[in-house]
């Protein structure tokens, strides 16, 4: 028995559609990682705020009781740096991978744009910028 003539595009076009999902849902993941990327940079910024509050209690410090207070901030401040410097580290990574999955997808699916070939992410060089899994006061080296 030969199929029906409709039954080629209907399941050419399956897959098709399940493709085009999955770029979508690629894509929509790199732009939560760019959201966290800025919730990130604002944690650094709220980080920054605590190194002069530091500061301003060393400055103001009549005696070692404030002293150790500063240090006690300055040492959490040091290590949420590293942790921010991380992450965003593996977010740009895990971005790049992204991205270059969802284009792969959308020119093996779609094939070359209307003005030729699609441009394809390149994929990160290395498998993995970041091999720390967790923080402690320090623990890591900053920079």
């Amino acid at each position: 028995m030969t199929p029906m003539p409709h039954a080629e595009p209907q399941d050419a076009a399956l897959p098709l559609l399940l493709a085009a999902d999955l770029q979508d849902h690629l894509m929509v993941a790199g732009h939560d990682l760019e959201r966290l990327q800025r919730l990130l940079a604002d944690t650094c910024d709220t980080l920054m705020a605590r190194f002069h509050g530091a500061l301003g209690q060393i400055d103001a410090a009549p005696g070692a009781g404030q002293l150790d207070g500063a240090r006690s901030q300055l040492a959490e401040a040091v290590t949420a740096l590293q942790f921010q410097d991380l992450a965003s580290q593996l977010i740009a990574h895990t971005h790049q991978r992204l991205r270059n999955c969802a284009d792969l997808l959308a020119h093996d699916a779609f094939g070359p744009d209307a003005e030729g070939e699609a441009v394809i992410a390149p994929p990160p060089l290395r498998p993995n910028p970041v091999t720390q899994d967790e923080m402690d006061a320090g623990s890591v080296e900053l920079f």
